[in-house]
């Protein structure tokens, strides 16, 4: 579904539009609430009889006025509720794509930033880390990520995401790299490098390629050129609380 949405996934430029829709919403709603009599000639106050006399004061509200004007005043505030909500949705899958593009090691780049579940972070399209190691040296992988039981939620909102059934763990390589990667499991480790001469340059696009493994990672350390240990990292969409935070805050 999300890159339907790349439309009006964009960060914080919702905000300002929905801040304005709910304060119109609330500035109605609230009174109404507490007294729907207050609301009920608003529109009549801009209303002027022909000798330019104000209009008579309106009647007072029915009993069932007043129940389904309550009713309406709150369905609106379930609304504007709801506004918020959507907005804070985008806002936390947002930039919990762009977040784990930059523990991944992606750089910064406007064309790609600006839309990061589609653009700056993927699943994989043709890299599966399978094959054989073929040059003379390699180049060693920045980290790796254990997927297992609530697998993290980014990687349900990424462009082309790993099946759930089909992923033990996940690198994230740089798109021009990831045809390199090459996954090797044994018995007692799991080796993951770069099958090239040269290092890989700096690219502001990642691609989550997923492993899966005969067998769980378990105890088995994951290594990467000459034995070295590969940092283990946990990249994840922030809380809801952040993005509330972030929300109230402004950014």
């Amino acid at each position: 579904m999300s890159p339907y949405l790349a439309a009006v996934r964009n960060y914080w430029a919702l905000l300002p539009a929905i801040a304005i829709c709910v304060g119109l919403i609330l500035l109605y709603a609230v009174p109404t609430l507490v007294n729907p009599q207050w609301t009920s000639s608003i529109l009549g106050l801009f209303k002027q009889l022909p000798g330019g006399e104000e209009t008579e004061e309106p009647a007072p509200l029915g009993p069932k006025q007043i129940r389904s004007r309550r009713m309406l005043a709150g369905a609106l505030v379930i609304g504007a509720l709801g506004l918020v909500g959507f907005n804070v949705v985008l806002n936390r899958e947002a930039n919990g794509c762009y977040l784990a593009a930059k523990a991944w090691g992606a750089t910064d780049d406007p064309k790609q930033d600006g839309d990061p579940c589609v653009n700056k972070i993927f699943g994989a399209f043709f890299s599966n880390g399978k094959g054989e190691v073929l040059e003379k040296s390699q180049q060693p992988v920045a980290g790796y990520q254990v997927v297992k039981g609530k697998h993290p939620a980014y990687l349900k909102w990424i462009q082309n995401p790993p099946k759930p059934d089909e992923v033990a763990m996940v690198f994230g390589v740089g798109f021009n790299c990831s045809n390199d990667l090459k996954v090797i499991e044994t018995a007692d480790k799991i080796t993951a490098v770069i099958d090239d001469t040269e290092p890989c340059p700096p690219d502001s696009q990642i691609e989550v390629v997923p492993i899966k493994l005969d067998k769980p990672v378990g105890d088995r350390p994951v290594v990467t050129v000459g034995g070295q240990p590969i940092p283990r990292i946990d990249p994840d969409l922030p809380s809801w609380g952040t993005v509330l935070k972030k929300l109230a805050t402004g950014g």
